[in-house]
């Protein structure tokens, strides 16, 4: 019994809300306001990554410097000489197998009686190493048994 000249007010209709891909436009004025919140935090925490305005940091550092020890000779275990530069775990092993079948070193230049020591290498490890009896400086600590 409408009269289908009259009209309907808005609320009244019932034409559904025009949607596209099963969203309505409120979807989409959602969807594209958390696109621009997403996007625009992204933006904030580059600029913060990248370090935008702010100086570099610069660290004093410490010049590295070898630990200071000796080693007695005639108490020192493979592993103790294994420790100092340029000396593998062979060469330390046969120091400790030369040490138990000779006796012990008297001087730091019985070194050389060891299979693989020469003289370059005694004078490159004389700074670290002693016979017992030699007093050490005050600084430098002693590794033994």
């Amino acid at each position: 019994m409408d009269d289908p000249g009259l009209s309907r007010p808005d609320h009244e209709s019932t034409d559904p809300p025009r949607t596209v891909l099963g969203t309505t436009s409120a979807d989409r004025l959602v969807v594209a306001v958390l696109l621009m919140a997403s996007l625009a935090l992204l933006v904030a925490h580059w600029v913060q990554l990248s370090g935008c305005g702010m100086q570099p940091i610069e660290i004093d550092r410490v010049p590295r410097r070898p630990e200071e020890y000796q080693v007695d000779l005639n108490r020192a275990t493979w592993v103790e000489f294994s420790q100092l530069d340029g000396i593998g775990p062979t060469l330390a092993r046969r120091i400790v197998e030369n040490r138990e079948r000779q006796g012990d070193f008297r001087q730091v230049d019985d070194l050389a009686r060891v299979h693989g020591i020469g003289s370059r290498t005694i004078e490159r490890l004389r700074p670290w190493v002693f016979v017992e009896g030699r007093r050490l400086p005050a600084r430098q600590k002693v590794l033994t048994n």
